[in-house]
C-alpha cells in the first residue's frame, strides 16, 4: 500500500491543523512565560501538540520538521512522566519558541511551493542538552528514570503483529462531526498514532488513502479498529488524541476470537458493543448489573446487510455546521455582490421608466423585493468575510516578549476585546502596522526597570492592546504606561531636521506636534539599534493604514504614557453614500461624515485677505470650500444662494463645501482610481452610478488637510 500513498490532498490539511496546532502551542507557553513552571495541563497540552505535529510530518516526510517535534515532546514526555523540580522554566520556554518557530519558517516555505529545507541539527542538540540536564537531577536522587519515548519513522502502512500472551483486544470506534472534511486522512493519522502502542491492527474502511470517498463512508458509520495490545484503553485514548474535527471515541473490550474474525468474515455490527462503564459496575454483592430494558436497540440495515446491535441513545442535539472556503473565492464573490449592487442602480434608475404616463406599480413592487434581498444577500457575505482579531492580537504577546527580553524589559501585555470583528482583507493590512506599534511601545514608550522605580512606577511595565466597534469604525488601541512624548524633544527634531520649516512651536497643537514621530525620516534614538532609529517605520506604519481608508491619532501625556489609536473601516467594499454634482461632475459623500445639509446667504460668507473663505453658522465658524475652484470645474451655480452647503466632520473636524445640487443617496460600490491616473487631492476613490456614468469619491480627511496646509 505505501507505493500507492499520496501526500498531494493532504498537504492543505497539514498546513492548516499544523497552523492551528503552533497558535494553540504560543498561546500555551506565552500564558505560563511568568509563572514558576509549566502545570499539568500545559505539559499535557504541549505534549499533544508536538506528538500531532510530529505524526502528521512523519505521514507528510517532512523529517526536519518531525525530528525538532519529537525530541521537544520527548522534554515533555519526560515532564508529564518524571515531575522533576527545578526545572529552569524561561530556558524551557525559549526552547518551546524556538521549535515554533523553526516549524513556522518550514510550513511558510512549504506554502510557497518551497521545500522545507532548514537544519535543525542545532535546535535538536541544544533541546537534547537540556533534557540531559534534566535526567542527571533526577539519576543524582537515585530515581527511576521513565522509559524512552521511541519513535518508529513511517516505513509502511501496515501495523505487524507479535505475540504475547498478556495480549488485550479492544474495538475502537471514532465518529467525526458532521462538518469534518477529509475523514479517511485523520482517521490514518489516528492508525499512524497508534503504531507506537499497539501490537496488531485492523481497521474499517480499509482502503483510506487509496480511496478519497473512503471519507464520506467514515462521516456517515464511523472510523473502526480492532486493536491486538498490551495497554490499557486510556492509553490508547491518548495516543489517538484530541485532533480537531473528532466528536468521540469509544473503546470497549472485545475477545481474541472476534479479533481474529476481523472485518472481512463480518462487519463492525456484528460486535456487540458493550454497555458503558457506569453500567459496568458491580454491584453490592459483586455481580455486574443485568442489562436493562431498553438497554440495546436493534437498528435495521440495508438487505443484506446484517444488523447492529447498540445503545438506544437520544437524538443527537443539532449542532452548527462548518466549512472551509478559499479566500479568493469569497474575494470572487464579494466582487460579484459588487457588480449586482451597481446592476440594481442600473435597473432601478433606467431613464425609461421615466416616460410620462407609465403605471409602475406592479414594478416598485418588483424592484423593492430587489432591494431587500439584495441587501440581505450583501450583509451575508459581509459577515462571512468578518473575522474576530484574536489571532492578530494573539501574536502580539509574542511580539511583546521576544522584544522585551532583548532590550532587557519587564512588560506584560493586557489584550480587551479581541473578539472584535473586521473585515479578513483589513485585518490582513493591519498586522504590520500594530505589530510595529506594539514594538514602538516596547522600545520608546516603556522606561527601564531602574527608570521607572525613579519615578514611583511598578517596575514591570504594561502594554494595552484594545479593540472596540464604534460608529461604523474599528478602533484598535496601542496604550502603554510609560514616559510619554516629551514635546518639545519632539519640535525641535523635526525642526532640526527640516520636517516643518520655522514656523513656531505655538502654530501647532498637542495632537499635531505628536504627529511629527509620523513623518518621514524621524526618530529621537540616538544610538541605531536592531529595533530602531533609522528613521522609518511610523510613515509606513501610517501609509499602510491610510490605504484602507483608516487614520492614526497619537496622545500622550508626558510621564504617564501613550496612546496610538488605529481608526480603520469595518470593510472597504460597500459604502452608503449622498450623491451631488458639482457643474457636469458626480461627487459620492459617505453618509456618515455628513453633518447636514444647509441654505445659506450671501451674508453668512467670511473672507479672509488671503482669498481663505469661511461660513458662520449658529455663531460657529467653519472652513469653506467651492468644489467647483477646488477641481477648476465650470458651468457650476456660481450663486450662493442657489446651491446648497453641506457641511462635513472627520476625526472631531469640520469642513463645509459648496455643490450645485443633492441627487440620491444609495449603496456606493468603491473602486480604487486607476494607477494611471494621478493622485488628485481630496478624491479616494470612484465608484460607477445606476446610468452607468463615474463618480469621483471625496475624501474628508484629504479636503481638511489641503484646507489646513493652505
Amino acid at each position: 500500500m505505501a507505493e500507492d500513498f499520496n501526500t498531494d490532498s493532504m498537504l492543505d490539511m497539514f498546513l492548516y491543523e499544523s497552523d492551528q496546532l503552533l497558535g494553540e502551542l504560543q498561546n500555551t507557553v506565552l500564558e505560563k512565560k511568568d509563572e514558576d513552571c509549566f502545570d499539568e495541563t500545559s505539559i499535557n497540552e504541549i505534549f499533544r501538540v508536538m506528538h500531532t505535529i510530529k505524526g502528521s510530518s512523519g505521514i507528510m516526510m517532512y523529517e526536519n520538521i518531525t525530528k525538532v517535534s519529537h525530541k521537544l515532546e520527548d522534554v515533555f514526555y519526560y515532564l508529564r512522566e518524571s515531575h522533576p523540580e527545578n526545572v529552569p522554566h524561561l530556558e524551557l520556554v525559549d526552547h518551546v519558541l524556538d521549535v515554533a518557530d523553526f516549524i513556522t519558517g518550514e510550513l511558510d516555505k512549504i506554502k510557497e511551493g518551497e521545500t522545507p529545507d532548514g537544519d535543525e541539527t542545532k535546535i535538536v542538540e541544544d533541546i537534547d542538552k537540556f533534557l540531559k540536564r534534566l535526567k542527571s537531577g533526577v539519576e543524582e536522587k537515585g530515581e527511576e528514570l521513565p522509559p524512552e519515548n521511541t519513535y518508529v519513522a513511517p516505513s509502511q502502512f501496515y501495523i505487524a503483529p507479535t505475540g504475547s500472551e498478556s495480549n488485550k483486544y479492544f474495538k475502537a470506534s471514532i465518529y467525526y462531526r458532521s462538518d469534518t472534511e477529509m475523514c479517511n486522512i485523520r482517521a490514518y493519522t489516528a492508525v499512524y498514532s497508534l503504531k507506537e502502542v499497539v501490537e496488531d491492527l485492523e481497521y474499517m474502511p480499509g482502503d483510506i488513502i487509496t480511496n478519497e470517498d473512503s471519507g464520506a463512508v467514515i462521516l456517515e458509520d464511523g472510523f473502526h479498529m480492532l486493536i491486538k495490545c498490551q495497554c490499557s484503553k486510556d492509553d490508547i485514548v491518548n495516543a489517538i488524541g484530541d485532533t480537531s474535527g473528532m466528536d468521540r471515541v469509544e473503546i470497549n473490550d472485545c475477545t481474541q476470537q472476534e479479533f481474529e474474525m476481523g472485518f472481512h468474515d463480518h462487519g463492525p455490527e456484528h460486535i456487540v458493543i458493550e454497555m458503558e462503564e457506569k453500567d459496568k459496575e458491580e454491584d453490592n454483592k459483586g455481580k455486574k448489573k443485568a442489562p436493562q430494558p431498553g438497554d440495546y436497540v436493534i437498528k435495521g440495515k440495508e438487505t443484506g446487510k446484517g444488523k447492529k446491535l447498540a445503545k438506544s441513545q437520544p437524538k443527537p442535539s443539532h449542532k452548527q455546521s462548518y466549512i472551509s472556503v478559499n479566500v479568493e473565492k469569497m474575494d470572487a464573490l464579494m466582487d460579484m455582490i459588487g457588480e449586482l449592487v451597481i446592476s440594481e442602480a442600473v435597473v432601478l434608475q433606467n431613464p425609461d421608466l421615466k416616460v410620462p404616463g407609465l403605471d409602475l406599480t406592479n414594478f416598485q413592487k418588483a424592484a423593492g423585493q430587489l432591494a431587500k434581498i439584495t441587501t440581505e444577500l450583501q450583509d451575508v457575505i459581509m459577515s462571512m468575510r468578518m473575522m474576530p482579531l484574536t489571532n492578530t492580537f494573539q501574536k502580539m504577546n509574542r511580539i511583546v516578549f521576544d522584544t522585551s527580553r532583548k532590550l532587557g524589559k519587564d512588560i506584560e501585555l493586557e489584550v480587551i476585546g479581541e473578539n472584535t470583528e473586521v473585515d479578513k482583507n483589513i485585518i490582513e493590512h493591519i498586522s504590520d502596522p500594530l505589530m510595529h506599534l506594539i514594538r514602538n511601545s516596547v522600545d520608546h514608550g516603556i522606561e527601564d526597570k531602574e527608570d521607572r522605580i525613579a519615578a514611583g512606577k511598578n517596575p514591570r511595565g504594561k502594554i494595552t492592546l484594545e479593540a472596540k466597534n464604534e460608529g461604523g469604525k474599528v478602533y484598535i488601541i496601542v496604550r502603554d504606561d510609560g514616559k510619554g512624548l516629551n514635546k518639545q524633544v519632539l519640535y525641535n527634531k523635526a525642526r532640526n531636521n527640516g520636517l516643518i520649516g520655522n514656523r513656531p512651536m505655538s502654530d501647532y497643537t498637542d495632537r499635531e506636534i505628536y504627529q511629527f514621530i509620523t513623518y518621514a525620516g524621524f526618530s529621537t534614538k540616538e544610538q541605531v539599534t536592531e529595533l530602531s532609529g533609522r528613521g522609518v517605520g511610523m510613515d509606513v506604519v501610517v501609509k499602510n493604514i491610510q490605504a484602507i481608508g483608516g487614520k492614526l491619532e497619537i496622545d500622550s501625556m508626558e510621564g504617564a504614557g501613550s496612546e496610538m489609536t488605529m481608526k480603520i473601516p469595518l470593510t472597504l467594499a460597500i459604502i452608503n453614500g449622498i450623491v451631488m454634482q458639482v457643474a457636469s461632475s458626480t461627487f459620492v459623500i459617505e453618509t456618515n461624515a455628513v453633518k447636514e445639509f444647509v441654505r445659506i446667504t450671501r451674508e453668512m460668507i467670511v473672507k479672509e485677505p488671503n482669498g481663505e473663505e469661511y461660513v458662520m453658522l449658529r455663531g460657529e465658524c467653519y472652513p469653506f470650500i467651492r468644489l467647483n475652484e477646488f477641481y477648476h470645474l465650470s458651468d457650476n451655480v456660481t450663486d450662493i444662494e442657489d446651491g446648497i452647503v453641506v457641511l462635513l466632520e472627520h476625526e472631531n473636524k469640520y469642513v463645509s463645501v459648496f455643490i450645485d445640487q443633492l441627487i440620491a443617496e444609495q449603496e456606493i460600490v468603491v473602486k480604487p482610481i486607476p494607477s494611471y491616473v494621478k493622485r488628485v487631492r481630496g478624491i479616494s476613490g470612484c465608484t460607477q452610478l445606476g446610468d452607468g456614468s463615474i463618480a469621483l469619491i471625496l475624501d474628508i480627511a484629504g479636503l481638511i488637510a489641503g484646507q489646513e496646509r493652505s
